[in-house]
């Protein structure tokens, strides 16, 4: 039998819903878009200052406006997505989600993942899973497209993490 123990914190979930947010191309298209299109309105706004009125100055501040806007808007929208990751949740959402998770694959029930959290224990059949995929400080356990159970490297508490990743693989290959 192979169990981890680990801890899901406030901080794992945020990093889940920024990975999904960095992988979607059609959010990173629009944050390339709001990356070149304001700066380059602003550029030509600043060219017409320096050129019709021959204000420079102004032209400057313009121009290092638009500079600003284009290096600091993904910072901006991250600490924003962060905000609504978090107030998608109620607090009694919160107190089911994070806290201590078991994971267990029992040779005995060969059918299900089992695991016990926050929220009581549950049983996940392995053809309903899709895949085991390795981060540098996580490993998900897929179980649908946008959805995962996350294991932070550096919470486990008990039980070998690599281990029980490849018999994860196994069973979600074996079960499809």
């Amino acid at each position: 039998m192979l169990e981890i123990e680990y801890e899901f914190r406030e901080e794992d979930l945020i990093h889940f819903n920024e990975l999904q947010f960095t992988r979607s191309e059609e959010i990173q298209n629009n944050i390339r878009k709001n990356r070149l299109i304001v700066p380059g309105v602003m550029a030509l706004v600043g060219f017409f200052y320096y050129m019709y009125y021959r204000d420079a100055m102004s032209a400057g501040y313009v121009m290092i406006i638009a500079m600003l806007w284009a290096l600091l808007s993904p910072k901006i929208m991250m600490l924003d997505l962060r905000r609504q990751i978090l107030a998608n949740y109620t607090n009694k959402e919160k107190v089911n989600m994070f806290g201590t998770y078991t994971l267990t694959i029992d040779p005995a029930n060969p059918k299900y993942l089992l695991e016990k959290s926050p929220s009581g224990k549950h049983k996940m059949a392995w053809e309903d899973l899709l895949r085991v995929e390795y981060g540098k400080r996580y490993v998900y356990i897929y179980i649908d497209l946008k959805t995962a159970l996350v294991i932070p490297v550096e919470t486990i508490k008990r039980g070998n993490l690599e281990q029980f990743a490849a018999q994860a693989e196994k069973m979600i290959e074996r079960a499809a």
